[in-house]
């Protein structure tokens, strides 16, 4: 999976729009192997966003679990200090 898209599910408060947008931004550019399409593939491009944004949104509201809701402030400072472990000098 990209390192830029995060997971989404089971946080509080729930993912935003913004960030179903950019992770479904994220999914696109991997998949058509550019971050930025020509105008040719501008429609098509940005269609599949807002198709896989779409998406998202719904799987999110359709998955449940039993697990307590994660705090994103927590999960950020666990991904900071994976990121610092991995990048030490």
């Amino acid at each position: 999976m990209c390192r830029n898209i995060r997971p989404l599910h089971n946080f509080e408060p729930a993912a935003t729009p913004d960030e179903v947008h950019a992770a479904a931004l994220q999914y696109v550019r991997k998949v058509a192997g550019t971050t930025k399409p020509s105008q040719a593939n501008r429609e098509a491009f940005d269609r599949a966003v807002e198709d896989v944004a779409h998406a998202t949104r719904h799987l999110l509201e359709a998955l449940v679990t039993a697990a307590p809701p994660k705090d994103r402030e927590v999960e950020a400072a666990k991904r900071r200090a994976r990121s610092a472990a991995r990048y030490a000098s």
